[in-house]
């Protein structure tokens, strides 16, 4: 009686060590779904930069620096692509540079009025857009993930099985001087 009592309470720790162990492994897969969510989008807005710069050069001549550094900042892009806090950094330069761009185009009012230009300008826009979103969901993943991780009694299951916490896609520190400025701005 007391052994098939003891094989029994076994059965059950086996059992439920078995289900936290899947679920730890079902938030992981989610994590690295979320980022592959980032990644495509990342990767969209890495395909429509060339054409970017290629409709803008044959506009603004002058503007070749600029040029080459969106086009250097790109390829930093692509080689960043399995680090999370090289992805961000890379992500905020590219981005910073790109509103530069926007903000020279002003100069041109013939390239202001180019259809392909207007067209890409939309593109990237909304491809920001799904970045930002996947970068919610990727992190809203990460929160659920993290937090299985660290919790009671999976965090005993966890460490035995050599899972650990997912790093966030964290705003930069341009990107939060940029929020704390238009907070200040309010008051």
């Amino acid at each position: 009686m007391f052994l098939e009592f003891l094989l029994v309470i076994i059965l059950i720790i086996i059992i439920v060590i078995a289900i936290m162990y899947n679920g730890l492994v079902r938030s992981r897969n989610a994590v690295k779904n979320a980022w592959a969510g980032i990644d495509v989008w990342l990767k969209r807005r890495e395909d429509l930069i060339p054409n970017l710069v290629r409709t803008v050069k044959g506009y603004a001549k002058h503007e070749k620096q600029l040029l080459e550094e969106i086009t250097r900042l790109r390829i930093a892009m692509i080689n960043s692509q399995k680090d999370i806090k090289r992805t961000a950094a890379a992500d905020d330069m590219l981005n910073k540079t790109l509103k530069s761009l926007f903000a020279v185009v002003e100069n041109y009012p013939m390239l202001r009025a180019n259809e392909n230009f207007l067209e890409l300008q939309k593109e990237l826009s909304n491809t920001e857009n799904e970045i930002a979103a996947a970068r919610r969901i990727y992190n809203n993943n990460v929160r659920d993930y993290n937090t299985s991780v660290d919790s009671f009694p999976q965090n005993i299951i966890s460490g035995i099985f050599g899972f650990e916490n997912a790093e966030f896609f964290n705003a930069t520190a341009s990107e939060r001087k940029q929020i704390k400025i238009s907070i200040d701005d309010l008051s």
